[in-house]
C-alpha cells in the first residue's frame, strides 16, 4: 500500500515551520494543502489539547477575515498529532508566499481576550480551551518563524523515500 503524502513526511528530521504538504486539483483550482508545523514531531511535547482547540478557533477565526486572504481559505484545523495545523487554500503559493500571513494569525492570538465560538451553542466542547496557553504556543511559534525567516528549512521538509529491494523488502529512507 502506498503511503500517503502525508506520511511521506520523515518525522524524525521535521522541524516547525511552514511547508506544502499537497496540492491537489478541484475541478479547473488548484487546492494547496499546507503543513504548518508549531513543534518537532517526536522530539518536543505536542501542543496541549485545549490549547490547540483554542489556537484553531483563534486562528480559523482570523483567517476567515482576513481582507486579502479570506477568500482564499477553504480550512484551517489541527492535526491529529497536535504538533500543528492543515491550512488549505485556493490556488499554489509557496510557503514563503503565505510566511506574513501565517506569522500574522500567530500573533494575532496575543491580542484576543476570549476565544471565538466557545460557548456551547457555537463549539462541540466549549469548555475545552485554553486561552493563556494558546497566547504563550502562538507566541513561541511566531518569535521562531521571525528568527528563521532566512533559514529554508522551515518552508521545505524532509521526504521518506520508499526503497524496494530486488527480493520486493520495503525500507524507508530520507
Amino acid at each position: 500500500m502506498d503511503l500517503i503524502p502525508s506520511f511521506s513526511v520523515d518525522h524524525t528530521l521535521i522541524i516547525p515551520g511552514i511547508f506544502t504538504s499537497r496540492i491537489d486539483t478541484l475541478g479547473e483550482e488548484l487546492i494547496t494543502t499546507y503543513d504548518i508545523r508549531v513543534t518537532r514531531p517526536n522530539r518536543e511535547p505536542a501542543v496541549d489539547v485545549a490549547a490547540m482547540h483554542s489556537l484553531e478557533h483563534i486562528i480559523a477565526t482570523f483567517l476567515r477575515n482576513d481582507p486579502e486572504w479570506k477568500d482564499e481559505i477553504i480550512y484551517w484545523g489541527p492535526m491529529g498529532c497536535l504538533t500543528g495545523f492543515y491550512l488549505i487554500m485556493k490556488g499554489n503559493r509557496s510557503p514563503k508566499k503565505i510566511y506574513d500571513l501565517i506569522l500574522k494569525a500567530f500573533r494575532s492570538v496575543k491580542e484576543q481576550e476570549d476565544v471565538p465560538g466557545a460557548t456551547a451553542v457555537n463549539c462541540g466542547n466549549a469548555l475545552m480551551h485554553n486561552l493563556p496557553m494558546a497566547k504563550w504556543y502562538a507566541e513561541k511559534f511566531a518569535d521562531y518563524l521571525e528568527d528563521n525567516k532566512d533559514n529554508e528549512m522551515i518552508f521545505e521538509y524532509p521526504k521518506a523515500e520508499r526503497l524496494i529491494t530486488k527480493d520486493g523488502q520495503h525500507f524507508y529512507d530520507s
